[in-house]
Protein backbone atom coordinates (compact mmCIF):
# COMPACT_ATOMS: atom_id res chain seq x y z
CA UNK A 1 0.00 0.00 0.00
CA UNK A 2 0.93 3.20 -1.04
CA UNK A 3 1.55 5.78 1.78
CA UNK A 4 -0.88 8.17 2.39
CA UNK A 5 -0.91 11.88 1.92
CA UNK A 6 -1.63 13.83 4.81
CA UNK A 7 -3.54 17.69 3.24
CA UNK A 8 -5.70 17.83 6.08
CA UNK A 9 -2.28 17.58 8.83
CA UNK A 10 -0.37 19.76 6.45
CA UNK A 11 -3.02 22.36 6.43
CA UNK A 12 -3.32 21.93 10.52
CA UNK A 13 0.31 22.49 10.62
CA UNK A 14 -0.09 25.21 8.63
CA UNK A 15 -2.67 27.10 10.62
CA UNK A 16 -0.88 26.55 13.95
CA UNK A 17 1.73 28.38 12.18
CA UNK A 18 0.28 31.23 10.90
CA UNK A 19 -1.99 31.55 13.67
CA UNK A 20 0.66 31.46 15.98
CA UNK A 21 -0.56 28.45 18.06
CA UNK A 22 2.11 26.49 19.97
CA UNK A 23 3.16 23.11 18.28
CA UNK A 24 5.97 20.50 19.28
CA UNK A 25 6.73 18.27 16.66
CA UNK A 26 9.74 15.65 17.40
CA UNK A 27 10.87 13.39 14.93
CA UNK A 28 9.67 10.30 13.90
CA UNK A 29 11.23 7.03 14.99
CA UNK A 30 14.08 5.56 13.57
CA UNK A 31 11.29 2.06 12.86
CA UNK A 32 7.63 3.78 13.05
CA UNK A 33 4.83 1.09 13.11
CA UNK A 34 3.59 -0.02 9.67
CA UNK A 35 0.00 0.18 8.60
CA UNK A 36 -1.68 -2.60 9.97
CA UNK A 37 0.49 -2.90 13.22
CA UNK A 38 -1.49 -4.43 15.82
CA UNK A 39 -2.57 -2.27 18.99
CA UNK A 40 -3.83 -4.61 21.23
CA UNK A 41 -5.06 -7.04 18.18
CA UNK A 42 -6.72 -4.29 16.15
CA UNK A 43 -4.86 -3.32 12.90
CA UNK A 44 -3.48 0.34 13.13
CA UNK A 45 -4.85 2.84 10.66
CA UNK A 46 -3.13 3.43 7.79
CA UNK A 47 -3.46 7.31 7.97
CA UNK A 48 -2.14 7.37 11.42
CA UNK A 49 0.71 4.83 10.14
CA UNK A 50 1.78 7.58 8.19
CA UNK A 51 1.34 10.12 10.83
CA UNK A 52 3.96 8.54 12.77
CA UNK A 53 6.36 7.79 9.37
CA UNK A 54 6.76 12.20 10.09
CA UNK A 55 6.63 12.74 13.69
CA UNK A 56 6.67 10.65 17.37
CA UNK A 57 4.24 12.15 18.63
CA UNK A 58 2.95 16.23 18.50
CA UNK A 59 1.40 18.72 20.60
CA UNK A 60 -0.93 20.76 18.08
CA UNK A 61 -2.40 24.00 19.17
CA UNK A 62 -1.56 23.96 22.70
CA UNK A 63 -2.68 27.18 23.94
CA UNK A 64 -6.60 26.45 23.51
CA UNK A 65 -6.40 22.76 25.12
CA UNK A 66 -5.36 21.54 21.03
CA UNK A 67 -4.40 17.70 20.34
CA UNK A 68 -2.18 15.75 21.75
CA UNK A 69 -0.69 12.97 20.04
CA UNK A 70 0.35 9.60 21.67
CA UNK A 71 3.97 8.79 21.69
CA UNK A 72 5.36 5.88 19.39
CA UNK A 73 9.22 5.65 18.89
CA UNK A 74 11.91 3.17 19.46
CA UNK A 75 11.62 3.14 23.15
CA UNK A 76 7.86 3.61 24.10
CA UNK A 77 4.17 2.70 22.03
CA UNK A 78 2.07 5.18 24.40
CA UNK A 79 -0.53 3.96 21.86
CA UNK A 80 -1.04 0.23 23.07
CA UNK A 81 0.07 1.47 26.37
CA UNK A 82 -2.97 4.10 26.81
CA UNK A 83 -5.61 1.83 24.97
CA UNK A 84 -4.48 -1.24 27.51
CA UNK A 85 -5.10 1.33 30.22
CA UNK A 86 -8.39 2.37 29.03
CA UNK A 87 -9.75 -0.69 28.48
CA UNK A 88 -8.62 -2.65 31.46
CA UNK A 89 -10.06 0.46 33.83
CA UNK A 90 -13.08 1.34 31.91
CA UNK A 91 -16.50 -0.18 33.34
CA UNK A 92 -18.35 -1.46 29.65
CA UNK A 93 -16.96 -2.07 26.08
CA UNK A 94 -16.91 2.17 25.30
CA UNK A 95 -13.11 1.82 24.39
CA UNK A 96 -12.96 -1.92 23.50
CA UNK A 97 -14.50 -0.15 20.28
CA UNK A 98 -11.57 2.26 19.49
CA UNK A 99 -7.67 2.53 19.17
CA UNK A 100 -6.83 5.90 20.81
CA UNK A 101 -4.93 7.67 19.32
CA UNK A 102 -4.86 11.28 20.56
CA UNK A 103 -6.14 13.36 23.39
CA UNK A 104 -7.02 16.77 25.38
CA UNK A 105 -3.93 18.06 27.30
CA UNK A 106 -5.01 17.63 30.98
CA UNK A 107 -9.03 16.36 30.45
CA UNK A 108 -10.48 12.77 29.86
CA UNK A 109 -11.02 13.94 25.84
CA UNK A 110 -9.78 11.40 23.53
CA UNK A 111 -9.26 11.00 19.51
CA UNK A 112 -9.87 7.19 18.34
CA UNK A 113 -10.28 5.42 15.51
CA UNK A 114 -13.23 3.18 14.74
CA UNK A 115 -11.93 -0.35 13.51
CA UNK A 116 -15.08 -1.92 12.67
CA UNK A 117 -15.83 0.59 10.40
CA UNK A 118 -12.96 0.99 8.43
CA UNK A 119 -13.12 1.15 4.26
CA UNK A 120 -12.06 -0.76 1.60
CA UNK A 121 -8.56 1.13 1.61
CA UNK A 122 -8.23 0.27 5.60
CA UNK A 123 -8.94 4.40 6.55
CA UNK A 124 -11.02 4.18 9.56
CA UNK A 125 -13.55 6.94 10.95
CA UNK A 126 -12.34 9.12 13.88
CA UNK A 127 -14.79 10.23 17.19
CA UNK A 128 -14.12 12.24 20.16
CA UNK A 129 -14.58 10.22 23.33
CA UNK A 130 -15.55 11.69 26.80
CA UNK A 131 -14.69 9.55 29.12
CA UNK A 132 -16.51 11.43 31.84
CA UNK A 133 -19.25 10.12 34.37
CA UNK A 134 -21.31 7.38 31.97
CA UNK A 135 -18.96 8.28 28.77
CA UNK A 136 -20.01 8.50 25.30
CA UNK A 137 -18.60 9.37 21.59
CA UNK A 138 -19.19 11.26 18.69
CA UNK A 139 -18.38 11.14 15.02
CA UNK A 140 -16.09 13.49 13.98
CA UNK A 141 -14.47 12.68 10.62
CA UNK A 142 -14.25 9.81 7.88
CA UNK A 143 -10.90 9.08 8.43
CA UNK A 144 -7.97 10.39 10.49
CA UNK A 145 -7.04 13.11 7.61
CA UNK A 146 -10.58 14.43 7.72
CA UNK A 147 -10.66 15.03 11.21
CA UNK A 148 -7.07 17.48 10.83
CA UNK A 149 -8.17 19.09 8.18
CA UNK A 150 -11.82 19.67 10.44
CA UNK A 151 -9.51 20.67 13.32
CA UNK A 152 -7.72 23.14 11.30
CA UNK A 153 -11.51 24.78 10.28
CA UNK A 154 -12.17 25.00 13.70
CA UNK A 155 -8.94 27.00 14.88
CA UNK A 156 -9.79 29.60 12.57
CA UNK A 157 -13.24 30.08 13.07
CA UNK A 158 -12.49 29.74 16.70
CA UNK A 159 -9.58 32.26 16.64
CA UNK A 160 -11.76 34.79 14.57
CA UNK A 161 -14.55 34.86 17.32
CA UNK A 162 -15.26 38.08 18.23
CA UNK A 163 -15.20 37.26 21.77
CA UNK A 164 -11.94 34.43 21.75
CA UNK A 165 -9.66 37.33 23.15
CA UNK A 166 -12.40 37.62 26.14
CA UNK A 167 -13.02 33.88 26.99
CA UNK A 168 -10.84 31.82 24.94
CA UNK A 169 -11.58 28.15 23.50
CA UNK A 170 -14.66 28.14 25.67
CA UNK A 171 -16.19 30.65 23.21
CA UNK A 172 -16.75 27.59 20.52
CA UNK A 173 -16.03 24.02 22.30
CA UNK A 174 -15.40 20.99 20.38
CA UNK A 175 -17.24 19.31 18.87
CA UNK A 176 -20.42 20.27 20.48
CA UNK A 177 -20.26 23.95 19.07
CA UNK A 178 -19.30 22.58 15.39
CA UNK A 179 -21.49 20.49 13.80
CA UNK A 180 -21.52 23.19 10.72
CA UNK A 181 -18.05 22.62 9.85
CA UNK A 182 -18.53 18.52 10.54
CA UNK A 183 -21.22 18.44 8.05
CA UNK A 184 -18.50 19.22 5.39
CA UNK A 185 -17.29 15.67 5.50
CA UNK A 186 -19.86 13.52 3.04
CA UNK A 187 -18.76 10.18 3.98
CA UNK A 188 -18.94 10.54 7.80
CA UNK A 189 -22.64 11.89 7.19
CA UNK A 190 -23.52 9.04 5.14
CA UNK A 191 -22.33 6.60 8.24
CA UNK A 192 -24.25 9.03 10.89
CA UNK A 193 -27.12 8.48 8.67
CA UNK A 194 -26.99 4.84 7.82
CA UNK A 195 -26.71 4.09 11.80
CA UNK A 196 -23.27 3.00 11.79
CA UNK A 197 -22.30 5.55 15.10
CA UNK A 198 -25.14 4.03 17.29
CA UNK A 199 -23.06 3.39 20.56
CA UNK A 200 -25.30 2.59 23.13
CA UNK A 201 -23.21 5.12 25.31
CA UNK A 202 -23.69 8.18 23.50
CA UNK A 203 -27.23 9.45 25.07
CA UNK A 204 -29.86 11.71 23.90
CA UNK A 205 -27.67 15.03 23.42
CA UNK A 206 -25.01 13.37 21.34
CA UNK A 207 -28.50 12.20 19.25
CA UNK A 208 -29.13 15.16 18.93
CA UNK A 209 -25.75 16.73 18.35
CA UNK A 210 -25.65 14.28 15.54
CA UNK A 211 -28.42 15.10 13.78
CA UNK A 212 -27.67 18.86 13.89
CA UNK A 213 -24.81 17.05 11.61
CA UNK A 214 -27.04 15.75 9.22
CA UNK A 215 -29.02 19.06 9.07
CA UNK A 216 -26.19 21.36 8.83
CA UNK A 217 -25.33 18.83 6.12
CA UNK A 218 -28.50 19.23 3.98
CA UNK A 219 -28.73 23.02 4.24
CA UNK A 220 -24.91 23.11 2.64
CA UNK A 221 -25.74 20.76 -0.31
Amino acid sequence: MATPLLPGLDGLLDVCQRLGLRQVIPPASSRPPAPGALVEGTPLDPMLASVYSRMSKAILAADVAGISILQWDDSVNAVAERNRELRASWQGDLFARFVVFAGTPFLAHYFATVPGLADAEGYQPVVWVDSYEEGYALPLASNVDRFFDLYARYLESLIAHEDYAERGSAVLSFPWKVPHLVARDDRLVQLIEEGRFDFPQAGHDAGTWAHQVIEARRRIM
